[in-house]
Parts: structure tokens; C-alpha cells; sequence
């Protein structure tokens, strides 16, 4: 599941919208919205987000969150080393193998800490 997907997921949950209805009110297939709240699909399209946006109504703070998850989301990730220390290309290809083996808490550990050393903020 992606960022963007279990954030879709939970707020059609909460508002008690199925799948279907949700689906219908945004012109695309209950395949599609199912495969993308599970991962199988990458970011939505501009205009897709902006549906999906409008279909819950939010505020502009949730607009801009959901904007940033899209952009989180793609499931296919291409990571280009050339040029990097080759500690760089090691570690792209570790995670590349190993990430399915870790757990929801080291994942997190591991966004953060990257993020922190990136000198960027906490998600």
C-alpha cells in the first residue's frame, strides 16, 4: 500500500463511502480506485487528484497532504547512483532486496533517520 492509498482508504472508511460509490463519483473503474489504494497503481493524474480532492471536500492543509502523498506514492521506485560515493549504489540495491523483510517499525526508523541526516523535517 502507498502513502496516498491508505490515506484514500481511511478517509472513505470514515465518511462510510464504499468503494464503489466513490469509484462511480469519480469516473473510474472500482479496479482502479481498489488497485490504487493498494499499491498496484502509481500516483494518480493531476486531474484525478483534484477529483478526489473535490469528492471530500477538504481544506486546503489536506488538499496540499494529499498533493505530497501523491507525489510519495509511486510504488516503482528508480534510484540513479551513478556519480554517488559507492556507498550510495549499496545501499539503493540492500533496500531493493531487503525492504519486504522489514517491519513497519524499522521502516520508520529508517525514513527518519534518512530524512534527518537529509536535513529535512519529520514526516
Amino acid at each position: 500500500m502507498t502513502p496516498l492509498g491508505a490515506r484514500l482508504r481511511t478517509m472513505r472508511e470514515e465518511r462510510g463511502i464504499t468503494l464503489k460509490d466513490m469509484a462511480k463519483a469519480l469516473r473510474i473503474s472500482s479496479a482502479y480506485l481498489s488497485a490504487l489504494e493498494h499499491g498496484k497503481r502509481g500516483k494518480p493524474t493531476w486531474i484525478l487528484l483534484q477529483r478526489i480532492i473535490t469528492y471530500f471536500n477538504v481544506i486546503w492543509d489536506e488538499a496540499e497532504e494529499l498533493q505530497r502523498l501523491a507525489e510519495l506514492s509511486d510504488p516503482r521506485v528508480t534510484i540513479e547512483t551513478g556519480g554517488l560515493a559507492p556507498e550510495a549504489t549499496e545501499l539503493a540495491n540492500r533496500l531493493a532486496v531487503d525492504i519486504s523483510r522489514l517491519d513497519v517499525e524499522d521502516l520508520s526508523f529508517l525514513r527518519n533517520e534518512v530524512m534527518k541526516r537529509a536535513g529535512r523535517a519529520k514526516v
